[in-house]
């Protein structure tokens, strides 16, 4: 049975992450190891219906609060706001398997929206993992670059706010959480919808604001020729107004021994809408990461 281990780790620039390990006791050091990277305005709980999905993998798994996320700090000064990226997350990723996975375990990167970016950004920082240490990428509801914000009215402006520190305009809470509504597809179940606003909702606005000017200029198509280096899996939600399925399929276009899934009712929040076919994207990487040794 896989104990939980909770521990605060520090990042070069000063945040603190929050980061969870799931692991037997017993499982030997050079086991599989299953890292994954939770999405904007969430928190690593949002993967919990997968990780309960994979209880039988004798995997470690390891999860973390995105800084400004969860338990974890935003490592930067109001006035240093504008200046974050996704690279701070893919650097955070770095610091995370250097802290808590085994040298000899091979790793699944998982990534969710913003955390599938996160892999790409770890993939253009440190090409040299790919193949070696990184075997395997599931990247799920995201996009290398040209993400859909920005495109609603009185956005930027909200946004401008938070990151000054100031109180959202007269609904704007409500507005928060009929957009994360508006995330799922046809089918969700309200109790995951729930849950995905009270995640958004315990959110700090400076980080909504931080992490809204990163998503708007995000390229991370220079982490393509380090994923070639590693099997790769996307899966989509047709119904995605986030992240749209035609981004997906210009990963696929551009990692063409990737394989893909689009579920045709589904939206962005593919980690409660999806839970069965993630899960089952992570076995069958985990089943060719066992098969295959290390290429590079």
């Amino acid at each position: 049975m896989r104990r939980h281990d909770r521990r605060g780790i520090v990042t070069p620039d000063g945040a603190i992450l929050s980061v969870h390990t799931h692991v037997d006791p017993e499982l030997p050091s050079d086991a599989p190891t299953l890292v994954l990277a939770h999405g904007w305005a969430v928190d690593h709980e949002s993967w919990m219906p997968v990780v309960e999905q994979l209880a039988d993998e004798p995997i470690r798994v390891v999860l973390w609060d995105q800084r400004g996320h969860g338990r974890s700090t935003l490592g930067l000064r109001r006035a240093e706001i504008a200046s974050m990226s996704v690279g701070h997350t893919g650097r955070d990723l770095d610091v995370v398997l250097r802290s808590v996975v085994p040298p000899a375990s091979p790793v699944l990167l998982a990534g969710h929206s913003m955390g599938g970016m996160t892999v790409m950004a770890l993939a253009e920082q440190r090409p040299d993992l790919f193949g070696t240490r990184v075997r395997a990428a599931l990247l799920v509801a995201t996009a290398a670059s040209h993400v859909a914000l920005g495109e609603r009215t009185g956005e930027a402006a909200v946004m401008r706010l938070a990151a000054r520190g100031l109180p959202l305009p007269p609904g704007g809470n409500a507005r928060i959480r009929a957009l994360v509504r508006g995330l799922f597809g046809e089918d969700a179940d309200p109790a995951d919808v729930e849950t995905a606003c009270e995640q958004v909702a315990a959110t700090k606005l400076t980080t909504f604001a931080a992490f809204y000017g990163a998503l708007l200029t995000v390229d991370q198509r220079a982490g393509f020729p380090a994923l070639e280096r590693v099997r790769v899996a996307i899966v989509a939600g047709r119904l995605d107004p986030l992240m749209p399925v035609t981004r997906a399929r210009a990963l696929r276009v551009a990692l063409p021994h990737a394989t893909f899934v689009d579920i045709p009712r589904a939206g962005h929040m593919l980690p409660w809408e999806a839970t069965d076919v993630v899960a089952d994207e992570v076995r069958g990487l985990l089943a060719e990461l066992r098969a295959r040794p290390a290429t590079v």
